[in-house]
């Protein structure tokens, strides 16, 4: 018996103003099969009810990149993406899934996680993907990376200023990072308005809403960058976790 992802079709069109075709439905579907069998191995997510996969991991991956409920335009454009700490793929695949005409990076630090992803990519025929293995504090530092990108998702990640430190070096003059939060108060942000001035940014948006089918809370912050990010930054690996700016 296969588990069947709900289509919710309503529920995409209310919030997103967009709704899957049959061909992303599909993908949905096999991507959701493939974490499923994944899971045997590699302990990818403790989300496996259709529902609550469909909600937690593909709604939650794409309302970040909707906010105010509209799709970023630079998705729409060809746009570069980069998902730090990519994980099982969120929300970096359904983005790539989602943006077929943008180039979108998937990055971890875990091997074993990349190599399942390489597997996806392929099994759903994901071209406009491709993976890199690696740690944020490194890649940030690398000519390729620094400043070559116009969006930088990172989800479950750390805390909101080690996620900045990571993504802002990452992303173009006047790029986009997307911080997924779950809770969220009015002291971080102040603490961090004053890490993404450090690093060249500002809070564009912090965004609070609830999900559709369990009403949990949720926030997304948008953080664009204005300015260089200075050459010590991201800063050693470890360090900011250790000490957050």
């Amino acid at each position: 018996m296969t588990n069947l992802l709900p289509e919710m079709a309503e529920i995409w069109q209310q919030t997103l103003n967009w709704e899957p075709t049959a061909q992303q439905q599909e993908q949905f579907q096999r991507l959701y099969e493939l974490i499923l069998e994944g899971n045997r191995q590699l302990n990818l997510t403790r989300i496996t009810d259709p529902q609550e996969f469909w909600e937690k991991h593909l709604w939650d991956s794409l309302r970040g990149i909707a906010p105010q409920g509209e799709f970023i335009p630079s998705l729409q454009e060809a746009g570069s993406v980069i998902d730090i700490g990519t994980g099982a793929g969120f929300p970096g695949v359904p983005v790539t899934i989602t943006a077929p005409s943008c180039k979108i990076t998937l990055m971890d630090s875990t091997r074993k996680k990349i190599t399942f992803i390489d597997n996806i990519l392929t099994e759903l025929a994901l071209t406009n993907a491709k993976t890199l293995v690696g740690r944020a504090e490194e890649i940030g530092q690398q000519p390729q990376h620094r400043q070559a990108y116009d969006i930088a998702l990172i989800r479950a990640v750390g805390t909101a200023s080690v996620c900045a430190e990571y993504a802002l070096p990452l992303l173009k003059q006047s790029g986009l990072a997307i911080i997924y939060r779950g809770n969220w108060t009015e002291e971080e942000t102040t603490a961090l308005q004053n890490t993404v001035n450090q690093l060249g940014g500002v809070i564009e948006l912090i965004e609070k809403f609830t999900t559709p089918l369990s009403d949990s809370i949720r926030h997304c912050l948008y953080v664009r960058k204005v300015a260089n990010t200075p050459a010590n930054f991201p800063r050693a690996v470890g360090v900011p976790s250790q000490n957050p700016l």
